[in-house]
C-alpha cells in the first residue's frame, strides 16, 4: 500500500515536539533533543503501522515497541498519552517527579504500555531481540497452517550510544544468525552523544557492520520531513521475512531549537526564549503549555479505534482457534495467566543420604531434563558452554532458522555463542514477551555472570523471571585458576535487590532452587559446583525451599557451643568439622543457607529458630565474606583471589577442610566463652528490615 499524506501529519508531529519541550521544561530535567528529532518517525510508525490497542495493552498479538535510547522517554510517554493508554496529561506534567508514572527512563510495570525497562544503552535493542525470538517461538509452537494466531512485529528505536555498547553488538549478531525477520530497528542517526559530535569517537561504518551480521540495512537521509521515505522503509522492512532490518534514519537532534544539531539540546531543558521560538515556529501559542490541538486528538483517537478493531478481529480469530484446537488454546491461556502446569513440581527429583555424590551442575541437568518434559514454556540455552553447564536435555531441539537445518523456531534450546551479556539481555526480552509465555534459562560460568551484570540488574528491577544456570561456582573448579574462580560474584548479586542467589549443597537443595526460581517474580542465579557433593542427611526440598534450615540440631536438652552456617560445597565441610568438634565433647549445630533472599522472607520466629540466641555462629564459604555478618558473628572465607591447581589442593591451601574449620570453630568457642556474656543471634538486631 502506497504512502498517503494526511493533512494533519505536520501538526501531529509538531505537537509531539512541543509536548517534549513542555514535559522536559516542566520537570527542569530530561532529554528533549531526541524526542524532537524522532517525532516524525514516531508519528509515522504509530499512525500507519503499529498494531496496538491502548485499552488492552496486554493483547497477545500486539506489535511490541522498545525505546532503547530510553533517555528519550518523553517521546514514548507522549505517544502513549495521545493514543489513550493509561497515561494522563497530569502524568506528563509529573515527568521525573517522585512517585510519578512517568519516571526518568521507561520502567515496565510503572507505565501502561511500556514493554521493557530501558535506559542503560544497548539493553533495549538486546531486549528487542529477545522479544523477536519469543514471537518466532510462540508462533512456531501455536500457529496452524489454517490459522496464523501470532505474527506481531517488534519495533525498536535506538541511538548512537546503543550501537556503541557491546551488549547490542552481541545481541544483534545473534539476531542476524537467527534470521529474525519481524525485528525492525530504527537508528536515530543524529551524530550527537553527550560528549558532542560522534566524529570524536564513533566513525565506523555501522551499515556494513549490520550487513555483516546478516541484517537488511535501509536508510532515509531526511528523517526531519521525508514521511514517504520513512513509510517506504518500514514497508520494505516488513516484507523481508528472513533478515532483521536496521533503518538508518538521519535526523536533526532538537529539530526547531536554536541549538538544533548540537549536544546542547541532548540532555538539558531548553531556555524559555528557545521554547518560545520553537512554539512560534510550529504555529503554537508560546504562552500555552501541554497543548494538544483538537485535530491531533482526533487523529490519534482514530488510530486507537483502529487498534481496538484489530484486537477484536484477532479475538474472533482466536475463537475459531480455540474451537478447532482446544488443547493448544488451553495451554496458551494457562501460560498467559502465569500459571505453571498442575503438578509440575512432582517431576523434581529427590535424594537420600546414601545416594551417590554428584556435582550440583549435574544435579541441575537432571532437574532440567525433568522439568523440560512437563513445563513446555521452559526454554534453556548456554553461552557456548553447553557441555560444561549441562543445560541441554537429550530430546531438546535447537531454536534455529529452519533454513539452516539445525533446528526450528519451535526448538527450546538456544545457542547464544560466547555472548554472556547479550544472553542476559535477550533472556529479559524473552521473559517480557508475556506473563508466562516463555520462561528463559541460560548457562555460563558463575564468574562470567558478572559480564552480564547490567542485564541481571534490569531483570531484578523489572521483576522478570529469568534463571541463570551458573556453574563452576568457586575455587572448586580447580585448574582454570583465579581468572575463572569467582570470589566476589555471589556477594555482588546477593547485594542486588530482588535477585535470588542459590548455592545448593546437594540434590534436594538443587531441586528446591528450581522450585523457587520457577515461581519467582525475580531473576535467580543458581551457583552450581563442578566437584561432586554428597547427599546430606536432613535435607529435603521442603526445608531447603525456605532458603535456610537446620541441617544438624543440638541434641534435645543440650545447649549448643557453636553453630556453623554454610552454603554449597562447604556445607559438607562444616558437617565434617562439627563431627570433629563433637569428638572433643563440643555440641555443634549446622545450618545450610542456600538462599539469603528467600530466607530473609521467612518469619522472624522461624529465622531465629534457625540462628538462635545463645551460641556464636561461624559462616563458612569459599568466597568473599562480605554480607555474612548479617547471619554470623565470625566469618571464614576467601577475601583474595583463588589459585590454579587440583580443587582439593586449592581448598586445602585456603584452609577449607574439615580439620581446619574445626580448629577455627574451637577458637571461636574459646573466644566467646572467655567474654562471659550472653550471645544474641546475629539476626537479633534493632534494624531487622531496612527499605
Amino acid at each position: 500500500m502506497a504512502f498517503t499524506k494526511d493533512n494533519n501529519d505536520e501538526l501531529c508531529i509538531n505537537t509531539i515536539r512541543t509536548l517534549a519541550v513542555d514535559i522536559v521544561n516542566k520537570a527542569n530535567s530530561g532529554h528533549p533533543g531526541a524526542p524532537m528529532g524522532m517525532a516524525p518517525i514516531a508519528h509515522l510508525l504509530w499512525s500507519r503501522f503499529l498494531r496496538c490497542n491502548p485499552k488492552n495493552s496486554h493483547w497477545l498479538n500486539r506489535d511490541r515497541f522498545v525505546l532503547s535510547n530510553g533517555h528519550a522517554c518523553a517521546l514514548q510517554y507522549t505517544m502513549l498519552h495521545m493514543l489513550g493508554y493509561d497515561v494522563t496529561i497530569d502524568d506528563l506534567k509529573a515527568f521525573r517527579q517522585l512517585g510519578s508514572r512517568t519516571p526518568g527512563h521507561p520502567e515496565v510495570g510503572v507505565t501502561d504500555g511500556i514493554e521493557v525497562t530501558t535506559g542503560p544503552l544497548g539493553q533495549g535493542i538486546s531486549n528487542a531481540v529477545g522479544l523477536a525470538i519469543a514471537e518466532a517461538h510462540i508462533a512456531a509452537t501455536f500457529n496452524k497452517p489454517d490459522l496464523e494466531l501470532i505474527n506481531n512485529y517488534t519495533y525498536c528505536f535506538l541511538g548512537d550510544g546503543c550501537l556503541q555498547e557491546g551488549v547490542a553488538s552481541e545481541a544483534c549478531s545473534l539476531a542476524g544468525h537467527l534470521q529474525l525477520g519481524r525485528l525492525i530497528a530504527v537508528w536515530d542517526d543524529n551524530k550527537i552523544t553527550i560528549d558532542g559530535d560522534t566524529a570524536v569517537s564513533f566513525t565506523e561504518d555501522v551499515e556494513m557492520r549490520f550487513k555483516s551480521y546478516g541484517w537488511q540495512v535501509l536508510h532515509v537521509d531526511n528523517g526531519d520531513s521525508d514521511l514517504e521515505g520513512m513509510y517506504n522503509a518500514i514497508a520494505e522492512a516488513q516484507k523481508e521475512l528472513f533478515k532483521p532490518t536496521l533503518i538508518r534514519l538521519r535526523t536533526t537532534i532538537g529539530f526547531g531549537s536554536k541549538l538544533q544539531g548540537t549536544h546542547g539540546v541532548h540532555g538539558n531543558p531548553l531556555k524559555p526564549d528557545d521554547a518560545e521560538s520553537i512554539k512560534k515556529l510550529f504555529g503554537f501559542n508560546p504562552e500555552e503549555k501541554f497543548a494538544i490541538p483538537q485535530s491531533t486528538s482526533e487523529v490519534y483517537s482514530k488510530i486507537a479505534e483502529r487498534g481496538a478493531k484489530l484486537n477484536e478481529e484477532w479475538n474472533k480469530l482466536y475463537a475459531q482457534y480455540k474451537e478447532k484446537y482446544p488443547k493448544e488454546a488451553e495451554d496458551l491461556e494457562r501460560r498467559q495467566k502465569g500459571e505453571l502446569p498442575q503438578g509440575w513440581e512432582n517431576a523434581l527429583p529427590t535424594y537420600k543420604p546414601d545416594d551417590p555424590a554428584v556435582a550440583s551442575r549435574k544435579l541441575s541437568e537432571t532437574v532440567i531434563s525433568k522439568i523440560a518434559e512437563v513445563i513446555p514454556e521452559f526454554i534453556c540455552g548456554s553461552a557456548d558452554l553447553t557441555g560444561s553447564n549441562l543445560t541441554r536435555w537429550k530430546s531438546a531441539e535447537d531454536f534455529q532458522p529452519p533454513s539452516t537445518k539445525l533446528g526450528s523456531y519451535a526448538g527450546r534450546y538456544l545457542r547464544y555463542g560466547v555472548r554472556e551479556h547479550g544472553m542476559g539481555a535477550i533472556m529479559n526480552g524473552l521473559a517480557a514477551y508475556g506473563k508466562g509465555l516463555v520462561i528463559p534459562s541460560g548457562g555460563t560460568f558463575l564468574n562470567f555472570v558478572s559480564y552480564a551484570a547490567g542485564a541481571v540488574r534490569l531483570a531484578a528491577l523489572s521483576h522478570q523471571r529469568v534463571i541463570w544456570v551458573a556453574t563452576h561456582d568457586s575455587i572448586g573448579l580447580g585448574e582454570d585458576g583465579p581468572t575463572h574462580q569467582p570470589i566476589e560474584t555471589v556477594a555482588h548479586f546477593r547485594a542486588l535487590p530482588n535477585c535470588m542467589v542459590w548455592r545448593p549443597a546437594d540434590g534436594n537443595e538443587t531441586s528446591a532452587a528450581y522450585l523457587q526460581a520457577l515461581q519467582a517474580h525475580a531473576p535467580s542465579i543458581l551457583a552450581l559446583s563442578r566437584q561432586n557433593l554428597p547427599q546430606l542427611e536432613g535435607s529435603t526440598i521442603e526445608r531447603a525451599s525456605k532458603g535456610g534450615y537446620v541441617l544438624k540440631e543440638a541434641p534435645q536438652g543440650k545447649k549448643a557451643d557453636l553453630t556453623f552456617v554454610s552454603t554449597g560445597s562447604e556445607v559438607a565441610i562444616a558437617l565434617e568439622a562439627a563431627k570433629i568438634l563433637e569428638g572433643q565433647g563440643k555440641t555443634v549445630r549446622v545450618v545450610s543457607l542456600p538462599c539469603f533472599e528467600v530466607f530473609d522472607t521467612q518469619s522472624r520466629e522461624y529465622k531465629l529458630s534457625v540462628l538462635p540466641d545463645g551460641a556464636p555462629v561461624v559462616s563458612v564459604e569459599a568466597m568473599s565474606t562480605q554480607g555474612w555478618s548479617k547471619y554470623s558473628h565470625e566469618q571464614y572465607g576467601i577475601d583474595t583471589f583463588g589459585a590454579s591447581g587440583p580443587y582439593a589442593k586449592v581448598y586445602e591451601k585456603y584452609g577449607l577442610t574439615g580439620e581446619n574449620i574445626a580448629k577455627q570453630g574451637e577458637k571461636v568457642i574459646d573466644f566467646y566463652a572467655k567474654r562471659g556474656m550472653d550471645i544474641p543471634s546475629p539476626l537479633n538486631t534493632c534494624f531487622t528490615h531496612v527499605l
